[in-house]
């Protein structure tokens, strides 16, 4: 007798989130979908990297100290790990409300605005919300169907709405919000080091070597040292300058979108009610506050289906509607013949034994 296996197949959240996002090692890395700008800044750090260590790291190692490549590593290495962290992390996304409460929702806003005669344009769908004494406005987000709590925003490029929503950074492949704000800022922090880490001795590099051989000739045999100045020069003004801009922002708790959007220093010049008025405090929130877990549940386990259960196709529920022809059973013996599974009322009635020959003469 043949057993049919039932297989269950199990599917992850992860699997079904909508918005722009990939998804690797079973949900536990989300970027956004456009990476090839993150892959170009990979490309970037470890090129020159390997040429410092390569070449330049050897020569000063032996003509000035030892611990020139070991701080170099270090700084290499927080610079990859911070990276890596704040690309392969989940930002902050906020769930998109299920049907039943995205009809809710409707519901509520439709009690409270009323009904909208036609032709006119409905209010804006916000609601009002006290922060320090302070009127702080929710806005409905049209595509999550949520009202949007404080300090989010929905982020075109991965299509979510994102809780402290900083930007949308191509040079990590994510979005920069209220999960992994500290460690891009560590990042870009770093990586500022050690952009002048490398430039600096690359620089020393080449002065220790016009000594011996000429300027000129120092170019002519070293060209990967040419290279990593180049690159580092021209990265030198962007990544410390924005180094600066961010650590303004972590001065006065605030993020890049309220600052391009000059929600706190606009006409009405409000006051930012997430600021506590002290550098320190500001910093401490910003970068040393308690990490909130991801709301998400990338990897949680939606309601199995089974693979096994399916329809029959129109073939086998053909087949299944035929009469089907008895097996033949000549080759059986005794022991291997089926049973009569017949009950008695089916059975046909025995016929009478015929008389034998003397009992018809005795007769006569």
């Amino acid at each position: 007798m043949s057993v049919m296996v039932v297989r269950k197949k199990v599917t992850r959240k992860w699997e079904k989130l909508p918005g722009r996002n990939t998804f690797c090692c079973d949900g536990r890395v989300m970027m956004a979908r456009q990476k090839g700008i993150f892959y170009l800044t990979l490309f970037l750090i470890l090129g020159t990297c390997t040429l410092f260590f390569a070449f330049e790291c050897r020569y000063l190692a032996v003509q000035l100290s030892p611990a020139i490549p070991v701080f170099a590593a270090m700084l290499f290495l927080f610079s990859m790990a911070t990276l890596l962290r704040t690309s392969f992390s989940d930002p902050g996304v906020i769930p998109r409300a299920l049907p039943d409460e995205a009809a809710f929702i409707e519901m509520e806003i439709e009690a409270t605005n009323g009904a909208v005669p036609q032709g006119q344009r409905p209010p804006p769908r916000i609601k009002n919300f006290q922060i320090n004494n302070q009127i702080v406005k929710l806005k409905y987000c049209y595509t999550c169907k949520i009202f949007r709590p404080p300090r989010a925003s929905h982020c075109s490029i991965c299509d979510n709405c994102v809780e402290r929503f900083d930007h949308h950074c191509p040079w990590v492949g994510n979005c920069v919000g209220k999960r992994n704000y500290r460690y891009f800022y560590l990042f870009i922090l770093s990586l500022s080091l050690l952009t002048i880490y490398v430039f600096a001795f690359n620089i020393v590099y080449v002065a220790l070597k016009s000594l011996k051989i000429g300027f000129l000739e120092t170019l002519k045999e070293t060209p990967g040292t040419v290279l990593e100045v180049l690159i580092c020069f021209f990265t030198l003004w962007s990544v410390v300058g924005l180094t600066g801009f961010h650590t303004f922002l972590v001065a006065l708790n605030q993020t890049t979108n309220e600052d391009i959007k000059g929600s706190w220093t606009g006409k009405n010049r409000v006051q930012n009610p997430y600021s506590h008025g002290n550098i320190v405090k500001n910093c401490c929130e910003v970068l040393c506050g308690p990490l909130p877990p991801s709301v998400l549940d990338r990897r949680g386990i939606l309601p199995l289906e089974e693979s096994g259960s399916r329809p029959p196709s129109t073939q086998e529920a053909s087949t299944s509607l035929l009469p089907q022809s008895p097996a033949p059973t000549d080759h059986l013996s005794s022991d291997e013949m089926p049973e009569d599974t017949s009950t008695p009322e089916e059975m046909p009635p025995p016929e009478p034994p015929e008389p034998s020959q003397e009992a018809t003469e005795a007769e006569k």
